[in-house]
């Protein structure tokens, strides 16, 4: 008798990262903000075309005398968010990461930042979430965005951090990014002892060997990539930051200078991210510490299925344990 083996998927339809198996959750921004919007009549909702992939229908569908669809117009869509926001309105406008970032940045810089407006904008497809290729992965959009002033960037782990993260983005005062984590959002972080705090790193483990500083889906990844190294008897300690920018130099600063290996973890490009941000944080506190980037190249990414990529490019759990075991020598 002889067993079929499983064909391998290499379709770039593929846009899930969660393991098979693994605990999801559906849509936990749209119902987020649904929840939301039933205790706040000021929260409104915008999206380019993209609603249904942007988890923005669950809104659209619970609230839809609060809904505008402004079509494939992303300047539009971010131009109408700031009038909203000048008449006391709480906007949401959701649509790619590429396509807030690259063709509405200066919407976003002068329209909304500039004056300092309550408006989110909401990022689908961050990073390498996509298999589409280079038009549709958002690589370098923190590093396009970080230099914006006033604007607060959160990069969510799961489904609990993005719940948790909606009411305080509508209470932040100015202008905010939302990496978004859309469908079937793994849930991870309920099995800590966490809450998202805006602005606030956490650490999620402890350990001598290894300090893993990461941000959105790359923390889940870090902690399945820690819990397989203490099998090989290497100790290692996760520190979640959600928020890009500002970062919790106070954190990182506690956590590091300890004789660990310190690592950075990013689904975005080594330059201008996360890596960067957590060197410049030591540099600046005159702390002399050697950090190991792990994130995706300074290139545009090949396209197909999303377990082909991440293993490409150094993302997935083994390539992960493969790298912190060749930097420990």
């Amino acid at each position: 008798m002889t067993t079929a083996t499983k064909k391998a998927t290499t379709s770039a339809m593929i846009a899930s990262f969660a393991d098979e198996g693994q605990k999801t959750t559906k849509a936990p921004f749209g119902h987020a903000l649904a929840r939301l919007a039933e205790q706040r009549q000021d929260v409104v909702g915008l999206s380019a075309d993209l609603a249904k992939y942007t988890d923005m229908h669950v809104f659209r569908d619970a609230h839809p005398d609060r809904f505008f669809q402004m079509g494939m117009a992303e300047q539009a869509l971010l131009a109408a968010a700031a009038g909203m926001a000048e008449v006391g309105l709480t906007p949401f406008a959701s649509t790619y990461s590429v396509f807030a970032t690259r063709r509405a940045y200066d919407f976003l810089c002068l329209d909304i930042a500039e004056p300092g407006l309550n408006v989110n904008v909401i990022g689908g497809l961050p990073g390498l979430t996509t298999g589409y290729g280079p038009s549709h992965q958002a690589t370098e959009d923190i590093a396009i965005l970080r230099g914006i002033p006033g604007l607060t960037i959160v990069d969510p782990c799961d489904s609990v951090d993005i719940e948790q993260a909606v009411p305080q983005l509508a209470d932040s005062p100015g202008p905010t990014y939302l990496r978004l984590l859309r469908g079937a959002v793994p849930t991870v972080l309920d099995e800590y002892d966490y809450r998202f705090q805006l602005g606030k790193a956490a650490e999620l483990r402890t350990g001598r060997d290894v300090l893993m500083i990461s941000s959105g889906l790359m923390t889940m990844r870090a902690l399945s990539a820690a819990a397989e190294l203490a099998e090989d008897g290497v100790d290692v300690a996760v520190l979640h930051t959600p928020t890009i920018k500002p970062l919790d130099a106070q954190a990182v600063l506690a956590a590091t200078g300890k004789g660990r290996l310190l690592v950075t973890l990013e689904n975005h490009t080594v330059v201008g991210g996360l890596a960067e941000s957590v060197a410049s944080c030591l540099a600046f506190a005159g702390v002399g510490e050697r950090i190991v980037p792990i994130g995706l190249p300074d290139e545009f990414l090949a396209a197909g299925a999303l377990p082909t990529l991440h293993d490409r490019y150094g993302l997935s759990v083994p390539q992960i344990k493969k790298r912190v075991l060749a930097e420990l020598g």
